[in-house]
C-alpha cells in the first residue's frame, strides 16, 4: 500500500528540516569545550568520567554539583565519555542530534494536534533554526536543555494519546516521561500547566463558556484534577531542586537582589526575550545584572509592552485560541527562570528561551497564516517568505555557533556585545595567562577590577603579573586595593612591604 500524500509531506518536511539544521549547526563539531561549566561537567568531573559504577550511580543521584539535580543529564554525558572521552566532538554531536529530534518531534505533535501540516512545520523551523538556541546545543553543558526539552515534547506526544483515549494505561506514559524530564532538568515543572493550556488549544477539550458555563466550569477543574499527579511530581521537583541550589549557596538573598529589583529585572527580560526574538544579534553567554538600577522609563516601558499586549492577546483571542495558548505558553515557562528567585548571576539568558519562545512561534505561525488570508496572499508568496527569513535565521545561527568555536572567541565576543562583564573579563584573563600572554591578561583583569573594584583575589593576581612584567607603581596600587577590601590576607600584605621596600 502506498503512502498517503499528506504522510509524504509529513516526511518530506522531516527530511529537509533535518537536512537544514545540520547544515546550520555542522561546524560545532570542530567547537571546543567552554572553560564555564564544561569542567564541572565533563573535562574536570571525575564522576562522569569513571562510568556507570554504584558509586557513580548513587552520585548522581545524590551530588548537587553543578548546583542542580539532573541524574539523567550526567548518565547522558557518562555515556558520551564512554564512547568519545575528551573529545569534544563527540559531546556536541549527541547534542545536535537531540535538537534535531525535538524539532521534528515538535513538528509531528502540533501536526497530530492540529491538523495544519504546514503551521506545524513553521512553529519547528523557527525552533530548530532561531540563534537564540545555539547556546543550548552548542554548549556542552546545556545537554540539560536538550535532553529534557526530548521528554518534554515526548510527554505532550504521550498526552494527547491519553486525551484521545483516556485510561490508566495511557496515562502512565505521560507520568513517566515527564519524571524523566525532570531528572534531566527542573526546567519542566511548568510542563502541566502547558498541558491545560492544550487542552484549551489546539485539543479544544474545554469548552467555550458562552456556551455552556457549567460544563466549561467542571472541565476546567476535571482537567485540573486530571493532571494532580504530574503537579505533585513538578512540585517534589522544584522542592528537591531548591534545597541542592541552596546548599550550594547559589540562590541569592534579598539583600544581595532586592525584591524591586528582581520585579524590575524581570518586566526589562520578558521584554528582552521578545525583542532578541526579532532581533537576535548580539547573543553572548552571559548577560550581567546593570551595575546601577535600570532607568525607570526602561522598566517602565517594558512592563507597558507586557500589558499591552496581555490585553491585546485576551482582546483579540475570541476565535483565536492560539494567542491566549502562546503568549500564556511563553509568560508561564519562563517563570522558572526569570529571575524572581535568583540563581547565579545572569539577569537573563538565551538558553531559557529553549522550551519558552515555542509559545511565539506558535503566535507567528498561525498569525501569519491568517493575515495572509485576509490580505488574500498567493501561497506561493508566502512560502517564499518564509523561506526567506528562515534562511535569514539559519545564516544567523551558523555565525552564532562559530562564536563557540573555543572559550577565548566566545569569551572575547561577549564582552564586545555587553556591558560591565567583569566575570567575563576575569575568566579572559586568566586563560591568557595559561597562554603566556601576560599583556592581555593584565588588559582583562583591569577591565575586571575596573567594573567590579571589590574583587581582592583579582587585584591580588593582578599585582602580582604586573610585578613579573616590571610595573610596580601599579602592582602597589593594587596590592593596596586588594587589603581595602581583605585588610588580613596576609600574603598581600608581605607582598606590599616587599614591594615597598624595593620602590625607596
Amino acid at each position: 500500500m502506498g503512502q498517503t500524500p499528506d504522510r509524504k509531506q509529513s516526511l518530506l518536511i522531516c527530511f529537509i528540516l533535518s537536512l537544514v539544521t545540520f547544515a546550520s549547526y555542522w561546524q560545532v563539531k570542530n567547537n571546543a569545550f567552554i572553560d564555564f561549566d564544561d569542567p564541572l561537567y565533563v573535562t574536570e568531573n571525575k564522576n562522569v568520567q569513571s562510568g556507570f559504577t554504584p558509586d557513580a550511580f548513587k552520585w548522581a543521584f545524590t551530588t548537587n554539583q553543578a548546583y542542580n539535580w539532573h541524574p539523567l543529564t550526567w548518565f547522558s554525558l557518562m555515556l558520551d565519555y564512554k564512547l568519545f572521552g575528551l573529545k569534544p566532538a563527540g559531546y556536541h554531536f549527541t547534542n545536535l542530534i537531540f535538537h534535531v529530534a525535538n524539532s521534528i518531534l515538535l513538528f509531528l505533535i502540533f501536526r497530530l494536534m492540529t491538523g495544519a501540516l504546514w503551521r506545524s512545520a513553521l512553529v519547528a523551523a523557527l525552533f530548530a533554526l532561531h540563534p537564540l538556541h545555539v547556546e543550548s546545543v552548542a554548549w556542552v553543558s546545556e545537554r540539560k536543555d536538550v535532553l529534557s526539552t526530548f521528554f518534554w515534547v515526548l510527554t505532550m506526544w504521550f498526552y494527547v494519546r491519553y486525551a484521545q483515549r483516556p485510561s490508566i494505561a495511557a496515562y502512565i506514559p505521560v507520568f513517566i516521561a515527564l519524571a524523566l524530564g525532570l531528572m534531566a532538568k527542573q526546567m519542566l515543572v511548568t510542563l502541566p500547566f502547558v498541558l491545560l493550556l492544550i487542552d484549551y488549544w489546539p485539543l479544544n477539550r474545554i469548552r467555550n463558556p458562552q456556551s455552556a458555563i457549567r460544563n466549561f466550569k467542571f472541565t476546567i477543574i476535571n482537567s485540573i484534577v486530571e493532571k494532580l499527579p504530574l503537579f505533585v511530581l513538578s512540585g517534589i521537583a522544584c522542592l528537591i531542586v531548591l534545597y541542592v541550589q541552596s546548599k550550594a549557596t547559589l540562590v541569592r538573598g534579598m539583600q544581595q537582589f532586592p525584591i524591586d529589583f528582581r520585579i524590575e529585572n524581570v518586566l526589562l527580560a520578558y521584554a528582552g526575550y521578545v525583542g532578541k526574538l526579532f532581533y537576535p544579534l548580539n547573543l553572548g553567554i552571559l548577560y550581567p545584572y546593570p551595575l546601577t538600577d535600570p532607568p525607570m522609563r526602561q522598566v517602565a516601558a517594558a512592563g507597558l509592552l507586557i500589558l499591552c499586549v496581555t490585553i491585546a492577546v485576551f482582546r483579540f483571542s475570541n476565535n483565536r485560541r492560539w494567542l491566549i495558548v502562546g503568549w500564556l505558553w511563553f509568560l508561564g515557562t519562563l517563570i522558572p527562570v526569570i529571575g524572581l528567585v535568583q540563581v547565579g548571576l545572569q539577569s537573563m539568558a538565551d538558553r531559557y528561551t529553549y522550551i519558552p519562545l515555542i509559545g511565539l512561534f506558535i503566535i507567528i505561525a498561525w498569525g501569519i497564516t491568517e493575515l495572509a488570508e485576509k490580505l488574500k496572499c498567493k501561497p506561493a508568496v508566502l512560502a517564499a517568505s518564509a523561506a526567506i527569513v528562515l534562511s535569514f535565521l539559519s545564516f544567523l545561527t551558523y555565525r552564532q555557533v562559530s562564536f563557540w568555536k573555543d572559550s577565548i572567541t566566545l569569551f572575547e565576543h561577549t564582552v564586545a556585545v555587553t556591558r560591565d562583564n567583569d566575570i567575563l573579563h576575569y575568566n579572559l584573563g586568566r586563560l591568557y595567562l595559561q597562554k603566556g600572554d601576560s599583556d592581555k591578561a593584565i588588559y582583562h583583569w583591569s577591565e575586571a577590577v575596573r567594573i567590579k573594584p571589590d574583587q581582592p583575589t583579582i587585584h591580588k593576581n593582578l599585582a602580582a603579573l604586573l610585578v613579573q612584567n616590571g610595573d610596580i607603581d601599579k602592582a602597589i596600587y593594587h596590592y593596596r586595593q586588594a587589603l581595602t577590601y581583605r585588610p588580613d590576607d596576609a600574603q598581600a600584605q608581605d607582598n606590599l612591604r616587599d614591594l615597598l621596600k624595593k620602590a625607596r
